[in-house]
């Protein structure tokens, strides 16, 4: 599994304050910009599933499984799936879904792009797994690197 966080950075915007609001949501992940002048992002990856363990938890904490899940299955791409979370509620440590790169989050959205082969619905499973009265079924427990 590979994951690749990436989100754009603005000449108004502050680069710490967007390393911040990524690392509320990936703090194991390590980050660096690529690009420059106005076309720079925010870019980090990582190989194993452990970088995604605190999005995990915030997606049960808010209590927004079902939600996710959905915005999941629409980035089901070949072999990988693809989601966009707002930069500014993730600045406060929320987790907030976009269905577009640019449009609910004027600044950019995080994209959010996790190479899972033919694993995808164990992944989904294990991420977001659907619920039966505010309870997780069918949850995939672990994740092998």
């Amino acid at each position: 599994m590979r994951v690749r966080v990436k989100a754009p950075l603005f000449p108004t915007e502050d680069e710490e304050k967007v390393v911040s609001a990524l690392k509320k949501l990936f703090p194991k992940m390590s980050f660096h910009v690529e690009g420059e002048g106005k076309f720079r992002e925010i870019v980090g990856t990582c190989d194993c599933s452990e970088c995604l363990e605190n999005l995990r938890m915030l997606l049960r904490k808010q209590r927004i499984l079902d939600s996710a899940r959905s915005y999941i299955y629409r980035g089901r791409e070949a072999g990988a799936v693809r989601f966009y979370l707002n930069k500014q509620a993730a600045y406060v440590g929320k987790v907030s879904f976009c269905s577009t790169e640019y449009g609910e989050s004027p600044l950019g959205a995080i994209t959010v792009i996790v190479d899972v082969g033919d694993e995808f619905e164990k992944f989904v499973n294990w991420l977001a797994p659907a619920t039966v009265n505010g309870k997780p079924v069918n949850e995939v427990e672990r994740l092998e690197c």
